[in-house]
């Protein structure tokens, strides 16, 4: 499969302009022009040289990078995963009755989130390019929070809406903040477990809501409901850790609480990666070329197949479980386990990934309990609650593929207008299959849901297939590199690495699997 024509106009000054890998002539020169490149390459030339580093210094810098980012990272996401699944908590603690919603208005709160969530990806990953990606991230977070903290006050169905649109518009920036922000610090087979970490936010989150559910039921008062409360207070906590973000996040290696030493290390052990690590000026030239890019469309189709599944259980888990006879305070309880079986599978999942470079397999292998999962909801009998409970426990293993979803981007994706761009076409294909999981809940198959159920196993399937095609596809491509590379086609340009050039513009990048 041929690259795209190169560009007349080129943004970097070198000796020898960069050529695509199909091009005859081998790539030699060097970078001249800092101006367009990424902003480690002018960091590199103007902070002089300093020590090599050994890998003893190395694991010690990762393990503090880890402590310095990591833990406020995760906080991010599992607020965010909490924060959106609070009103499912808050359905089985008397929501509808108190604020006169009746069930096809409460689904349709379900959908309302995820279409603002779509509609804001793109804004989103324009201000992450133009503004401090940490400052922002930590920005939205409180105004999330002060949106959560609102919901209390909500006693009708229009004040829900308003709420869940606002909630919607500012946690859209969670999630590709945090995959620029992993790319900026990890090397590419790092990626997979630290994206593991913050996104076990929503295994974590899940118990979280499950106890603070359980919890609050207990609370009475005249003057606030349950749920009321609880929304209160998740809202506050939340504005606290956006503060902290703003605070304690840095927005980069090279604006980091490391010491000088410390920061070119962290850049330059990220040459490898060859996906560069920021760039403020936004490059239609790359933003094209993600749109004409047939692996952005594969991961899209995975994306989005993967999560119709995710979004009905998230959105129905705590009404399926009620259904089949329990209290409310036994149905907050029984969520337990989906959160344990999503931290067991995204713990497993990234860490074999990272271990063996197989993002891919490790997705199918998610997607295949999913599958048994819908197969036991819509076959077992009735009166088989244990069986049904497990067949929902086991589907929350289908959203433990977006965290390899996510580091796939990261890893594949050079440029980072390319990237920015594709972490909002990923981000859109999951908004896009929340709303489509939801929707497959009809009020006429009620109280068993077998279409939705029979829905999980087939979008499961062809996740799986499409994951497969893409798996093909890296593979066919750097095999085609790697020939062209023995062919003497090829040449370095020096600091490729930090050039801001595109993963099919640098002839030296391979895919990860």
């Amino acid at each position: 499969m041929s690259s795209y024509p190169v560009n007349e106009k080129n943004d970097l000054d070198v000796e020898a302009s960069p050529h695509r890998v199909d091009d005859p002539e081998p790539v030699v020169g060097e970078v001249k022009d800092v101006s367009h490149a990424d902003a480690a390459l002018d960091f590199l030339r103007s902070e002089g040289e300093v020590r090599p580093m050994t890998a003893e210094d190395e694991k010690r810098l990762v393990r503090k990078i880890d402590w310095m980012i990591m833990p406020l990272m995760w906080c991010c996401y599992c607020l965010q995963y909490l924060d959106k699944t609070l009103i499912n908590y808050a359905n089985v603690m008397g929501l509808q009755k108190d604020a006169h919603v009746t069930p096809a208005q409460f689904s349709n709160l379900a959908l309302i989130f995820y279409v603002t969530y779509l509609a804001f990806e793109f804004p989103h990953g324009y201000g992450m390019q133009r503004l401090p990606t940490a400052k922002y991230l930590g920005t939205m977070v409180s105004c999330w929070g002060v949106i959560v903290a609102v919901t209390s006050a909500c006693k009708n169905y229009g004040a829900l809406v308003t709420t869940r649109v606002l909630l919607g518009c500012f946690e859209s920036a969670v999630a590709p903040s945090l995959i620029l922000i992993t790319g900026m610090w990890y090397k590419r087979n790092e990626q997979p477990p630290r994206v593991g970490i913050w996104y076990l936010g929503t295994g974590t989150g899940t118990i979280i809501g499950s106890l603070i559910s359980f919890g609050f039921q207990h609370y009475k008062s005249h003057t606030f409901t349950s749920w009321q409360i609880m929304f209160l207070i998740v809202g506050l906590v939340t504005i606290c850790v956006g503060i902290l973000v703003v605070f304690l996040l840095p927005d980069n290696p090279m604006k980091s609480r490391l010491t000088h030493e410390e920061k070119v290390w962290a850049v330059e052990r990220l040459r490898e990666n060859m996906t560069g690590i920021e760039n403020k000026q936004l490059k239609l030239p790359q933003v094209l070329e993600c749109f004409r890019d047939p692996q952005t469309w594969l991961l899209s189709l995975i994306t989005i197949s993967s999560n119709v599944p995710n979004g009905a259980i998230s959105s129905f888990q705590a009404t399926l479980i009620k259904s089949f006879g329990y209290t409310s305070e036994t149905t907050a309880l029984l969520q337990i386990p989906s959160g344990a079986v999503s931290i067991i599978a995204i713990l497993s999942a990234t860490y074999l990934a990272g271990r063996y470079n197989q993002r891919g397999v490790q997705i199918v292998l998610l997607l295949i309990p999913g599958m048994l999962g819908g197969a036991l909801m819509a076959f077992l009998p009735a009166h088989n609650k244990v069986g049904k409970l497990v067949g929902i426990y086991l589907t929350n293993a289908i959203g433990s593929s977006l965290p390899l979803l996510y580091s796939w981007v990261s890893a594949n994706y050079g440029g980072h207008s390319k990237k920015v761009t594709m972490n909002a076409i990923l981000l859109m294909s999951f908004c896009i299959g929340n709303i489509i999981g939801p929707l497959s809940f009809t009020a006429t198959s009620a109280p068993d849901y077998n279409p939705a159920k029979i829905t999980i196993i087939i979008t499961c399937a062809f996740a799986a297939v499409v994951t497969v095609v893409l798996q093909l596809y890296y593979v066919r491509e750097n095999k085609r590199r790697d020939r062209l590379a023995g062919e003497g086609k090829q040449g370095h340009l020096k600091d490729v690495e930090f050039a801001d050039m595109t993963d099919r513009e640098n002839s030296e990048f391979r895919y990860k699997l």
